[in-house]
């Protein structure tokens, strides 16, 4: 079933919305979101383990975040999730299930062609990086100072950086392009114009919003950090918790921002419930 779509353009502050909008809807079924996540989590790790995997799990990522669209409109309907909203693309119709397919491969390509471009662009700095960062890790004490120190190395930092802009440019135009075909109908090409002209004429409010999860993302590490020097293993749990709470809310904000860029809005009396 398609819908009528209507481009907008919203305030910044929106972009804050987005993610209060995450915090209610994730208030009124925890258990089920978070459980999603968990499993999406269980799923990439049984496919890093097949040849390919990590091709299939990149090429996997735009079904993730449609289907946790589609779990968040379920709990505005009072309904509860299942992981059948990862399947559900694939039952509206045969065309639209290819399309759905045909973004994913165009995903996986384009990611690996920017893994060799920054690869080149970069000497292999992060990889060299990473694999400092696992010798010091594997160590019977790790150095904290020393794994700082890794990551403080200008030509690390650079490297992060081309990572990050690279990154960014390859997420816009696949960020509503899953739910444009599932909810819109479009073609692939059309869908990731689409996604592409909606972030970019939502610019404010995508950079409020990807200002906040930093912040939100920089303060829960610092909590973390600091309360594993305080009490230990004691808070292990409890920090799990945490870990696994922030990307969820990222997941169920997802609807809010398409919601807000191509339909009737965000619900403004969600905040009230």
């Amino acid at each position: 079933m398609t819908m009528t779509l209507h481009l907008q353009t919203v305030p910044a502050r929106n972009g804050l919305l987005w993610i209060r909008h995450a915090f209610k809807v994730w208030q009124r079924k925890p258990l089920a979101l978070t459980g999603l996540f968990s499993f999406s989590m269980f799923s990439a790790l049984l496919l890093s383990l097949l040849p390919f995997g990590g091709l299939l799990l990149v090429a996997a990522l735009p079904l993730m975040s449609l289907g946790f669209m589609l779990a968040t409109h379920l709990v505005l309907q009072d309904k509860t999730p299942s992981i059948q909203v990862f399947a559900a693309p694939f039952k509206v119709n045969s065309p639209q299930s290819r399309t759905q397919l045909t973004l994913c491969a165009a995903y996986a390509a384009s990611a690996l062609v920017m893994a060799l471009v920054l690869n080149w662009v970069d000497g292999a700095t992060m990889d060299q990086a990473i694999r400092a960062l696992q010798k010091e890790m594997a160590r019977e004490k790790p150095d904290g100072d020393a794994m700082n120190a890794i990551w403080m190395e200008p030509a690390v930092l650079k490297a992060l950086g081309w990572h990050l802009l690279a990154s960014t440019l390859l997420a816009i135009p696949f960020w509503h392009a899953p739910a444009l075909v599932h909810w819109g109908g479009q073609g692939a090409m059309q869908a990731l114009f689409s996604s592409t002209l909606g972030l970019w004429r939502n610019r404010g409010a995508f950079s409020v919003n990807a200002m906040a999860w930093a912040g939100l993302i920089m303060g829960l590490s610092l909590l973390i950090s600091g309360a594993a020097l305080v009490l230990g293993p004691l808070l292990l749990l409890p920090l799990l918790a945490l870990v696994l709470l922030l990307p969820t809310l990222f997941y169920a904000s997802l609807y809010f921002t398409f919601i807000d860029c191509f339909m009737f809005g965000a619900p403004r009396d969600l905040l009230s419930k």
